[in-house]
Formats: C-alpha cells, structure tokens, sequence
C-alpha cells in the first residue's frame, strides 16, 4: 500500500475545515439578516410615522439691520441757505423742537423789521380813521380778535427765540438747566396764548351776519400777513429735533451750504429708547411670517447672546432686497418682503448693525410664554 504524503494529507484537512467553517457562517448569517429584515418590517410604520412628525427648528430665517424704534430719520434743510451755527453733536439726546442746526437768516431779519414797520402803519391809519373807530358790535369784536391775535403771535416768536438764545448758551455752559426750564416754561405759555386767541377768532368769524371787512381793515390784514411769512421764512432757516430723541450722526459743517434735498441731509436722528429690526423675509417663506410671532434675534458681535422680539409690521407687497444687495440689480435675484421686528427691552445693539433673525413656530412660541 502507497504511503500518502504528510503535506498533502495537511492541505485536504484545512480544505475540509474552511468548506465547514464557510457552512457554518452562512448558517448563523442568514439567521441574523432574518431577524434584522423582520424588525425592519415591523418597525417602518414607527419610522415612518416619526419622520412626518420631524420638521424645521424655525419657522424662517432673514437677515436684517438694527434701527431706532420709530426708524431714522434723515434731516435736511427747508431752503438753501449758508450753515452760520451747528448747535448737535453725535449721541446728543435732544427734546422735540431743540435747535440742531442755524442758517444764516441776515437778509429775512432785515424783512422782517420793514414788514412789522409797516403792519404798525396800517394800525394807525385804521385807528385815526373816523369811520373806522366808529366800529361797533361785531365788527368791533372781530378787530379786538385780531389784534389780540397778532400780538399773541409776535409775542410767541419772541419767545421762541428767546427760547433758542438761553438753549444755545445752556449748550456752551453759559446758562444752567434752571434757566432752560424757564425759557421753555415761557414758550409753552406764549403758544397757548396764541392758540387760545386764534381758536377765539376762527370761533367769531363763524358769527352769522359778520360784516365784510374795510378797505384798512384788508390792508392791514395784507401787512400782517407779510410779517407771518416772513417768520415763518426765518424759522426754515433753524433745523429743530422733530422729536425726542438722539443725534445718531452730524455731516453739517458751517461754511457749508445748505440744500433741501434728502441726499443732502444735515444730521441723522432717531429714538434709540427702544430698538427694532427691519429684515428681509425671502418670498417663499412670506406665508410662514405672522404679526405678533415671536422672534430670536442673534449678532456676530453678541456670539453667546439672544434677543427676543416681536413681529410688529409687515410690507403690503414684495421688493428688491436693500440689506444684502450688492452692486446694480438682476434679473435672478430674488424678491424679499420687509418685516419690523420690536425688540425686547432695551438690547445692548447698535443702530445699523447687522443681524439674523429666526422666527419661531406659533406652537413653540406659545409655550415659550
């Protein structure tokens, strides 16, 4: 009998041993893509039902810049004139009618003292008339009106610019708050005497039966009316605060000239008591954005900070993005709708700022609250 060789006799029995081994896996493999293929089976309708309920953090995102709470406001000048006085610095907090800015007003003062010089002739010559002092009744009524008018009218103008004088000096330190308040306590008075006695005039002219004016009653309403005029001209050449608020910016410099033109305006202003956001909301998610939503503000410069707020107006219509437009418009950008968002408090941002808002499901915010 043939003796067989060691190493082939080796070889078979490792063959014989990997066929097994290789039977053996694909036994306890199969066993195991069984019961993975039946819980995958069993368990698509969880799945699936999970993944309907899973949708978006928020419900939008736009970005958006900080502004005053009322919006800014760009100053200009009424008339062109020379800039003689620039009263406001930057982050001057102002009351409603404080002088900002003065123009020059030499040429109007100078009409002003011919027209009020001529305004008193024409008084006398009503009064040393004899058919005209012989006024009775209404008519009477109605010249007491009128005078009591004018004079509560020069006397508020004086007042007024009186007002501005202490105002001027209270800002170089030449006048205390106390005289401030003084001067401003006589203006008021002066405007409501004016107002009273224009209210009392505009009531007797609606007096049945009121004769028609004279022929120097009618000249020396023209000669009162070329006064007003006149002041009125010299108060276009004061830049006043339209508001309270603050001076978020300067660009007069005396010398300069003044132009009516909003490309040429004098000082930036605003109410930065309270803050808000003008953002721009892509047009495809304009259906998700509603007034009162609650928003969540976020700055690069506040990295680990939020700011809560509230959606408070939103455009009529689509516009061309103006916060991250850059350079001539094209025909692919997309159209965006202007949402204002009041925030919270009273928020460490600076006007202009850029920002993300996020604004919240209507069930999340509801039970934020």
């Amino acid at each position: 009998m043939r003796k067989l060789d060691p190493t082939f006799y080796t070889v078979a029995m490792a063959a014989l041993l990997a066929i097994a081994a290789s039977v053996l896996l694909n036994q306890i493999v199969g066993g195991q893509d069984s019961t993975t293929n039946a819980q995958r089976i069993a368990g698509g309708t969880a799945h699936a039902a999970n993944t309907s309920t899973l949708r978006p953090v928020w419900a939008a995102s736009a970005t958006g810049r900080v502004e005053p709470r009322a919006g800014e406001v760009r100053i200009s000048a009424e008339i062109p004139a020379r800039i003689v006085e620039v009263i406001a610095t930057t982050n001057d907090r102002v009351s409603a009618g404080d002088l900002l800015v003065r123009l020059d007003s030499s040429d109007l003062t100078q009409k002003l003292i011919a027209a009020e010089a001529e305004a008193e002739v024409r008084v006398r010559e009503r009064d040393e008339d004899v058919e005209e002092a012989a006024a009775t009744g209404a008519a009477l009524d109605r010249r007491k009106a009128e005078d009591a008018l004018y004079a509560s009218e020069r006397a508020s103008f004086r007042a007024l610019m009186a007002a501005d004088d202490v105002y001027r000096q209270h800002r170089n330190g030449e006048a205390d708050a106390d005289a401030l308040a003084k001067a401003r306590e006589a203006l008021a008075e002066a405007e409501q005497k004016e107002a009273d006695d224009r209210a009392a005039l505009e009531k007797l002219a609606d007096t049945a039966n009121m004769p028609l004016p004279t022929r120097l009653e009618s000249s020396l309403t023209i000669a009162r009316t070329e006064v007003a005029q006149v002041v009125h001209a010299i108060e276009k050449t004061r830049v006043r605060a339209p508001q309270d608020g603050a001076v978020l910016n300067v660009w007069a410099k005396v010398g300069e000239m003044a132009a009516p033109s909003p490309d040429a305006a004098l000082l930036l202003f605003g109410d930065i008591s309270g803050l808000r956001v003008r953002a721009e909301v892509e047009e495809r998610d304009v259906t998700r954005i509603r007034i009162g939503q609650r928003v969540v503000v976020r700055a690069d410069a506040f990295p680990d900070q939020e700011f809560e707020g509230v959606v408070t107006q939103i455009a009529p219509a689509l516009g061309a993005p103006r916060i991250t437009s850059r350079g001539p418009r094209r025909p692919t950008d997309v159209e965006v709708l202007e949402v204002l968002i009041g925030l919270d408090g009273t928020p460490p941002l600076l006007t202009g700022m850029r920002v993300d808002a996020f604004f919240r499901h209507e069930a999340a915010a509801a039970a934020t609250q």
